[in-house]
């Protein structure tokens, strides 16, 4: 191999870039139109267009990455681990094209892609699995009887892909019709697929996965684990090595588990091997990702090895670097994913500007990302920013060292969940080491949600009021007449807040829900905010036009558009008739036609951005007399789709 094309973006293409060109390879970039002036661009030797702004119109098509390794002249193909990286026909398309494929054979990818063949194939393994049903008759009425011998709680999977599409938990048997359509037309809209698997589900179990390498000299061995059980609809939130919960014996238990996994497919390459584990230490197969996963780094840390490293040694013909004896801990790594979205306002992703981005960097912390100031984050791809990885010479260091680095990392422009990820790791639950798949629930979410935002908002007014006085041809606040009430209109997170703010002699009166607060700014320079609450001095750094602030107070962040001299509009809340996008994105379906009837909380319009589908309900009962989209439209955030003539409900009371 001499030049290494990473089909790939953002994050992940940067993290692989960083060590193919460290063994020594040129790294080749592609990109969508939408990525041209990304990081990871810049960072290549060399990087060729391949037009488009989805992903099905770049990164997941495969004749387009082929033809550019032709034409930049690469010789081998790094899938990084998303998009075409579990994808057997790319693997065999870059075989018949005398490309190297970095990952293991198509046959393998095949064999662990699809959950009930895999599955099949483990218990021949002897590798434990857990019960349920994975055959080839697939009606409501087969998979229903089926579900009865199994017994409630179930869990219904798509057969094929991953990252929690296709999953429903079913605690009520009487529920498991409609739990099949949804996660059946689910899995058919994300993988092309409709073939489901039904398994018990075990509660509050941990998630376990075991990091696997093997060569083309047969030699397989393990890492150890990741503890992946920090999840949110079944996406992974947090993730360390080693966990907690894993006993030296347990180890090697689910280590020789792991390896029988991999030596059953004749893998060659870097894996993962997913295990659930109940309270007794029951340990039961999941599933295989026969790429790198996102959560790699923490392995790497703990081990002192560089996994890209390893995947082009082995594509290369070289035997494993070691031998299963010499792998051993060293000290503790924690892993969190930086996204953009509102955990206040239901996670709801964030497109636009990034304005300004700073990375903490001291001892033991390692962040993979992709961003710049100034960077677009589109709709076009997942939320995620940024992977923030700290490691300590035990648990609690790390964990320390983590919340340290989340807040002391800036980001402006966008809301992000870093003052989700930091209330998590305070959690006394995550203190101890008791995480388990339900840790994060629903209560846990309703009391992060019942947080005080009342200073930030103050201090985003008083911000918005000194900028106001000490603009330009201002007399930098000095009046001859009464002080005046500065009234502004904010949107927060999806709902619009009134503040009001009352120069005086010692500061900002500010009025934020009835409430006062007292807001002293004592410098505002250079986007540095140092300001004093309650008496207390804080330092933030801001971006402020006349349309936006945006305000990092390091474990809150705070963004709002300036909404004060905005044409008066209705509002997309409760019965105002008008249904605007709650984000952008692409619109997927369209539900109604005008004039027809509708009910409260009936779906009009479906929009996905960022892997997620967002629901436009009616806010009322009434009739269809305009819809604005159509399926295949790009929506602006706030876009106006349907309008209700919403129906007259008589006064009772009159």
């Amino acid at each position: 191999m001499r030049k290494i094309l990473i089909a790939n973006r953002a994050e992940i293409a940067c993290r692989v870039i960083d060590s193919v060109q460290a063994a020594g390879f040129d790294a080749i970039a592609v990109h969508s139109d939408a990525d041209a002036q990304s990081r990871f661009v810049s960072m290549a030797d060399a990087s060729v267009a391949i037009g488009g702004q989805t992903p099905a119109e770049s990164y997941l098509d495969i004749d387009k990455i082929i033809n550019a390794a032709k034409a930049a002249d690469a010789d081998a193909i790094h899938p990084g681990y998303g998009f075409l990286s579990e994808n057997a026909d790319f693997a065999k398309a870059c075989a018949d094209n005398n490309i190297k494929f970095i990952g293991p054979s198509s046959d393998a990818i095949n064999l662990m892609g699809n959950k009930a063949s895999a599955k099949d194939l483990m218990i021949k393994a002897g590798v434990p699995c857990v019960p349920g049903y994975q055959g080839t008759a697939q009606d409501n009425a087969h998979l229903i009887k089926e579900a009865k011998k199994i017994g409630a709680p179930i869990m219904v999977k798509a057969a094929a892909g991953g990252g929690g599409r296709g999953m429903r938990l079913v605690t009520d048997l009487a529920e498991l019709p409609d739990a099949l359509d949804s996660a059946r037309a689910e899995s058919t809209s994300a993988f092309s697929s409709d073939e489901l698997i039904l398994e018990k589900a075990i509660v509050d179990g941990r998630h376990i996965e075991l990091q696997i390498a093997g060569d083309s000299h047969g030699n397989v061995i393990h890492l150890g684990e990741r503890d992946c059980s920090a999840q949110r609809r079944h996406q992974k939130v947090i993730e360390e090595c080693p966990s907690p919960f894993v006993t030296p014996a347990l180890r090697a238990k689910m280590g020789e588990a792991a390896v029988n996994a991999a030596k059953a497919v004749n893998y060659e390459g870097v894996g993962t091997v997913e295990f659930l584990v109940d309270e007794k230490e029951n340990f039961y197969f999941l599933e295989m990702n026969t790429r790198l996963q996102v959560e790699h780094p923490v392995t790497e840390l703990v081990t002192d090895t560089d996994l890209v490293d390893w995947q082009l040694r082995i594509a290369s013909g070289e035997p494993l670097p070691c031998e299963q004896s010499d792998i051993h801990f060293d000290g503790h790594a924690i892993e969190v994913r930086i996204y953009a979205e509102d955990p206040l306002n239901n996670f709801m992703p964030q497109t636009g500007k990034i304005h300004y981005f700073e990375p903490y960097d001291n001892v033991g912390v390692r962040i993979d990302h992709g961003l710049h100031s100034g960077c677009q984050i589109t709709p076009y791809y997942d939320a995620m920013l940024a992977k923030l990885i700290c490691w300590g010479k035990d648990r609690e260091e790390a964990r320390r060292r983590l919340i340290r680095a989340l807040t002391q990392t800036r980001i402006l422009g966008l809301t992000t969940n870093k003052s989700f990820l930091v209330d998590l790791l305070e959690q006394q639950t995550f203190v101890k080491g008791d995480t388990t798949t339900g840790f994060i629930n629903e209560q846990l979410l309703e009391q992060l949600r019942a947080k005080n935002t009342d200073e930030l908002i103050a201090v985003n007014a008083a911000l918005i009021a000194h900028h106001s006085s000490h603009s330009a041809g201002s007399s930098g606040g000095w009046s001859n007449t009464e002080p005046m009430f500065i009234r502004d209109t904010l949107l927060i997170g999806g709902r619009e807040v009134s503040v009001t703010s009352l120069a005086t002699d010692i500061g900002f009166e500010v009025l934020v829900d009835g409430n006062e607060h007292l807001v002293q700014i004592t410098h505002c320079e250079s986007g540095t905010l140092i300001y004093n609450y309650n008496g207390v001095a804080k330092e933030a750094v801001f971006y402020l036009s006349d349309e936006e602030t945006s305000i990092d107070f390091g474990k809150d962040n705070l963004n709002a558009k300036i909404m004060t001299y905005a044409p008066a509009a209705s509002a997309d809340g409760s019965g105002s008739g008008q249904i605007h996008a709650s984000t952008e994105g692409l619109v997927v379906k369209v539900l109604v036609a005008e004039g027809e009837k509708v009910t409260k909380d009936q779906p009009l319009v479906i929009v996905e951005a960022m892997k997620m589908e967002h629901r436009h309900l009616a806010d009322g009962d009434g009739e269809v007399i305009q819809v604005a989209v159509e399926t295949g439209n790009q929506v602006k955030n706030r876009q106006l789709m349907v309008e209700l003539k919403l129906t007259e409900v008589e006064d009772e009371s009159a």
